[in-house]
């Protein structure tokens, strides 16, 4: 595995700072398997608040059951600053897999808690409908919304690399999309640069180039519903997305609309914290 330093979000930081809490609690020296599973019960926050609500796992029930013992090969965590078994270091290495597969920066629970259910023997703890919940629920992007009627748009939202896109930006807008993102948000993008006035805002870098992108009331044409939104890999974690964001909420403000509906939201700790943002129930 490539030792160099990865992201991981704050959720998922509180996961495995938990799962530390369980390996501790049974005198244990190393993180095992079940104490990163257990943890994603513990953790009640986001959309893992529905797992433990829905999936009916009892926690006792979960440590009272006997796991093989895999601690004859550990290996040590820097980041962690613990040692894992030879099974969490799989899960962790797949998780980052799936990072890099999703385009994404930071490993989130989401990564993990898929990598976690592909070892055979957390799988055989569910059955199909638990398994299939734990995945939909905890694992999949999921709809959001955030309330406007007393929305401001912030100070830090900076304005001087974002600006409405315009028909001439089109061309450049749609090769930007379709090569750092996908064809299905490319032709999304289309439809909407056909307006009269689009629902685009775009962020340039220095050289005038576009780097990001941000869309409302353009998917389907569903009114309140903002997305997609995309930054360029090499730009992110720079403001850049959440600006773009927080312009498109402006705007929908302006018109008059009470909640924003973010439409399959990947980040979603990043909506959380940019505009308190919360997961829309699923109904099972």
């Amino acid at each position: 595995m490539n030792h160099s330093p990865v992201k991981y979000t704050d959720r998922l930081r509180r996961v495995l700072d938990l799962a530390i809490e369980e390996m501790n609690r049974n005198n244990q020296k190393s993180i095992r398997l079940e104490h990163i599973l257990i943890s994603f019960f513990e953790e009640k926050t986001g959309a893992l608040a529905e797992i433990s609500l829905k999936v009916g796992v009892d926690l006792e029930s979960l440590r009272s059951i006997h796991f093989p013992n895999d601690e004859e090969t550990t290996i040590y965590h820097e980041q962690l600053q613990t040692t894992l078994t030879a099974g969490v270091q799989t899960v962790l290495e797949q998780a980052e897999k799936y990072m890099h597969r999703y385009n994404q920066i930071m490993i989130n629970e989401g990564h993990v808690l898929k990598a976690l259910l592909n070892d055979p023997m957390i799988n055989s703890i569910f059955t199909e409908q638990q398994k299939q919940l734990l995945l939909n629920l905890g694992t999949t992007a999921r709809d959001m919304i955030t309330h406007l009627a007393d929305y401001n748009l912030p100070r830090d939202a900076h304005t001087q690399q974002i600006r409405k896109a315009m028909k001439s930006d089109s061309d450049h807008l749609l090769s930007f999309i379709e090569k750092e993102f996908s064809s299905e948000w490319m032709r999304t993008i289309e439809s909407g640069m056909q307006d009269e006035h689009p629902s685009i805002f775009i962020a340039i870098d220095d050289a005038e180039k576009i780097i990001g992108f941000a869309a409302y009331d353009v998917y389907q044409h569903k009114k309140c519903y903002f997305g997609p939104m995309g930054v360029a890999k090499r730009n992110r974690v720079k403001g850049i997305g959440y600006s773009l964001l927080h312009h498109c909420l402006k705007d929908m403000k302006e018109i008059g609309y009470e909640y924003a509906i973010i439409g399959g939201a990947g980040p979603m700790e990043f909506y959380e914290k940019a505009c308190d943002a919360v997961v829309i129930p699923k109904k099972w």
